[in-house]
């Protein structure tokens, strides 16, 4: 076994491969970029290395100073983690030259499923099913455009190289090729260096079910499946195993060809290979198909770990050390059921646009598992992707372990930043996800519901109104033994405003006046209870005070002074601005251009994506602030238009 690695990677990967070699007695090295200075990660780790500023090309992707950290610090292996330069084999081949063992698979297996097309035709060599579609080598358009023609719409068009939803788009008709193809290059080409494109028949009740596997080099075995179905932008959201509704005789067909697919290409390590499901009439054996196989370990590992009780880390470890497959297929375990839930750092409502921030508070409940790379303090920044922590919830049955789910994520305490908190919680709660009714275009179908941010009920603003007029030693102060205090109090949430009159008739007695609604507030060991409940955990924290409601969500709340009010309206819709950090990628209108409402005016990559920015309303642009290529930060106008009525 080696007694010093270096992980290639930072946040939650880092950490998590860290607590592992910590338990098996192995030395770490982590490396970071200047902006990672003091992560977790970092923290944790015996030793930590700076290779270089916060872009990824300049530290995490930077090959050669990894190495010379890792020959350095006397590691003897390196462990990739996830993302970054884990399926890079040219990486590997260099890891390897230098005399250090990758923890990992082969160049040649990662090269061998690198290129989906090439994976695919070898998958149909080794007897894998493969979805109907065209894997060829010519790129041109119209050659293109007749494949998917000759597969019959709708079609899907995919980035060969890659994945993570990136250089992929959905055609339905004809008319729309052209464009996707364009905008699918066009992201392909900047997240992967490569634009070629695949086209393939698109499943219409689609499942995506993947299946863990894990090789010596010789031999391969299986960890069950795990269904990722539930997907937004086509990127997962919550992982559950095993699939709901399998068979024996579906998990035995998925689990052979899974195996043969790793061993074809003499798989060493953990992988995953992916399969879309026919899900329109149950799970059967002759309707799942070939997609990728993921050369590394996966985001969602923990969920196999939580039904398997194996630790993954440790047989990547085992196995690249030399020993040969920890168990045999047969004594591998299946008990209960395990689901993951990404909680990530993004604006729902406004299309699930990553957010930054510093997260002025972070807490997980007790018994459950939360993989995170950050802390309280922490700041989610623009360079690297927004996931705050994976929540793994296991229980002795569906059902137990998604109401378990269901109450961590009510439990979980984030301020500081926007999260897909409620969101998830409302997913978790969701009647046809309950029953097991999964397929990968749920959460589109029902994203009104799930994406919406219900205002605060009046219990909640009561509480935070109360907090806000509680002084630092207590709400007795000013408190009078010939009178009772009154005090107004105004607090700012998302732009609106609420106000309320507080009368203390002592330091745990108060009645709050909030509109036309009259609470009545007692204050316990607990808390304030208002009407005789407790509206959720209040905090201040980062010069707010935050409500955490469970179920209802997390609300925040800022103190305003009315004498401190602006009173000049802002830009409203003449002026667009960029929602976040990013590199303005396209600008593709200019001065006195008439535009219509809904109209792309830009185009925005951060934190791994493209979001196109859209004209508000129709008019004639008035001056472009921005260029092409600049590095922008969040609220910098880039468009102006001439005020309605002088641009007729």
């Amino acid at each position: 076994m080696f007694r010093k690695i270096l992980i290639a990677n930072r946040g939650e990967i880092a950490c998590r491969v860290i607590a592992t070699a910590r338990r098996l007695g192995i030395a770490t090295v982590a490396v970071h970029s200047t902006a990672d200075a003091r992560a977790a990660h970092v923290a944790l780790a015996d030793e930590a290395v700076a290779i270089g500023p916060p872009a990824p090309a300049d530290s995490y992707l930077r090959a050669d100073r990894i190495i010379e950290a890792a020959l350095q610090t006397g590691a003897e292996a390196i462990h990739p983690g996830y993302g970054f330069l884990s399926e890079n084999p040219d990486f590997v081949d260099a890891v390897e030259a230098a005399g250090l063992t990758f923890i990992g698979p082969s160049a040649d297996a990662i090269r061998a499923m690198g290129l989906k097309d090439a994976a695919k035709a070898l998958m149909e060599q080794a007897g894998v099913p493969v979805v109907p579609g065209y894997h060829g080598a010519n790129q041109d358009d119209a050659h293109l455009e007749g494949a998917a023609e000759a597969i019959g719409w709708p079609v899907l068009i995919k980035a060969v190289a890659g994945g993570g939803g990136k250089g992929m788009r959905k055609v339905a008709r004809p008319a729309d090729f052209a464009a996707a193809l364009a905008s699918a290059r066009s992201e392909a080409r900047a997240a992967f260096g490569n634009d070629a494109v695949l086209i393939e028949k698109l499943i219409e009740a689609p499942r995506h079910i993947e299946v863990q596997v894990f090789g010596d080099g010789t031999d391969a075995v299986h960890l069950f499946e795990r269904d990722c179905s539930l997907q937004r932008r086509h990127q997962k959201v919550i992982e559950e195993a095993p699939a709901p509704g399998m068979t024996p005789e579906m998990r035995a067909a998925m689990g052979e060809a899974a195996v043969r697919a790793a061993r074809a290409i003499g798989y060493r390590g953990a992988g995953t290979v992916e399969f879309i499901v026919d899900g329109s009439d149950g799970l059967r054996p002759d309707r799942f198909w070939f997609m990728e196989m993921n050369t590394r370990l996966q985001v969602e590992h923990p969920v196999t770990e939580a039904v398997t009780g194996l630790d993954l880390v440790e047989w990547q470890l085992r196995v690249a050390a030399g020993e040969g497959l920890p168990l045999t297929q047969d004594r591998i375990p299946l008990a209960g059921h395990a689901f993951e839930a990404r909680l990530y750092a993004e604006d729902v409502p406004a299309g699930f646009l990553p957010a930054t921030g510093t997260l002025a508070h972070l807490a997980f409940p007790p018994g459950i598992r939360a993989d995170t790379g950050v802390r309280t303090g922490d700041t989610i920044s623009p360079w690297y992707d927004p996931m705050i922590a994976k929540i793994v919830a296991h229980g002795p049955t569906r059902a137990v372990a998604l109401n378990r789910l269901a109450r961590a994520l009510d439990d979980t305490q984030v301020a500081g930043t926007t999260t897909n908190l409620a969101f998830l919680g409302r997913l978790a709660r969701h009647a046809g996800f309950a029953r097991g009714e999964v397929d990968t275009g749920l959460i589109e179908r029902d994203i009104e519901s799930l994406a919406e941010s219900p205002p605060p009920v009046r219990a909640v603003e009561a509480a935070a109104l109360l907090e806000a007029a509680s002084p630092p030693d207590g709400p007795l102060a000013g408190f009078t033994l010939w009178a009772p205090l009154r005090r107004a109090v105004t607090l700012g949430r998302d732009g609106d405003e609420v106000t309320g009159s507080l009368l203390f008739d002592g330091p745990d007695r108060a009645t709050v006046e909030i509109g036309e609604a009259v609470l009545e507030a007692r204050r316990d060991s607990g808390g304030w209870r208002i009407d005789g409940a407790l509206p959720g955990v209040v905090l201040r924290a980062g010069g707010a005070i935050h409500v955490f409601a469970g179920a209802q969500g997390t609300f925040s709340f800022t103190p305003v002074d009315p004498l401190d009010r602006a009173t000049a309206a802002g830009a409203g819709a003449d002026v667009i601005e960029a929602p976040m950090p990013g590199l303005l990628k396209a600008l593709t209108v200019a001065v006195g251009d008439r535009v219509a409402a809904g109209q792309p005016l830009a185009v925005l990559e951060a934190m791994k994506m493209e979001h196109t920015l859209a004209a508000p309303r129709e008019g004639v642009v008035a001056e472009v602030l921005a260029a092409p290529g600049a590095q922008v930060e969040a609220g910098v106008a880039l468009v102006r238009l001439q005020p309605e009525g002088d641009d007729a």
